[in-house]
């Protein structure tokens, strides 16, 4: 099954916009997880940026499961992209 890379940028004052949504976007996170759609994903360190793999039979399911994410429905998420990723070892 094909794997894909997704970078996206936070929002300024993230920690505390992110508030609000955090918990249903941990819940979310945790189902894709439990999917096994959702191989890993996280903030940088400075929190500018998230980074996150997935494994998905289409680029579009990853895409849609990242738009109706809480972050990017609440601009948490500024912008992002999505690339499929050939892992190498």
């Amino acid at each position: 099954m094909p794997k894909y890379i997704m970078w996206s940028t936070y929002c300024d004052n993230v920690v505390e916009k992110r508030a609000p949504y955090r918990q249903a976007h941990l819940d979310g996170l945790a189902q894709q997880k439990a999917a096994g759609v959702l191989i890993t994903i996280g903030p940088t360190k400075d929190l500018t940026q998230c980074f996150g793999i997935y494994e998905a039979d289409a680029e579009a399911i990853v895409r849609q499961l990242i738009e109706s994410d809480p972050y990017w429905q609440n601009g948490i998420w500024t912008e992002y992209d999505v690339k499929e990723w050939i892992q190498a070892i």
